[in-house]
């Protein structure tokens, strides 16, 4: 719930991102939880070696992919370019962490 609240300002902010509204944000929160939950594992895996060759940092391109094949899946989720992808992916990912941190 708090990740669609998190999706649906990074709509109203971040030029390039746009969400067709609150359901909408649910629906790309549930849609990307489920993504990064049986898919991101998987290509993770596969890119371990590239992954260690950048210290981690391609991570950031899973995670920007992850919200590609969200942006397809659903339908009023749409992203413009690539930079607002990554700061999407950026704000997502942090907020995620804090609130796990919080949570925990």
């Amino acid at each position: 719930m708090l990740n669609a609240v998190v999706i649906f300002l990074i709509a109203h902010y971040v030029p390039g991102i746009s969400v067709s509204g609150a359901g909408t944000a649910l629906v790309v929160a549930i849609v990307l939880g489920l993504a990064n939950i049986f898919i991101r594992p998987i290509i993770s895996f596969l890119s371990l070696p590239i992954q260690i060759l950048t210290l981690g940092l391609f991570t950031l391109l899973i995670n920007v992919g992850m919200l590609y094949v969200t942006a397809f899946l659903v339908d009023g989720f749409e992203i413009q370019n690539f930079i607002s992808a990554v700061i999407a992916s950026l704000i997502i990912s942090v907020t995620s962490w804090v609130i796990g941190l919080i949570l925990d």
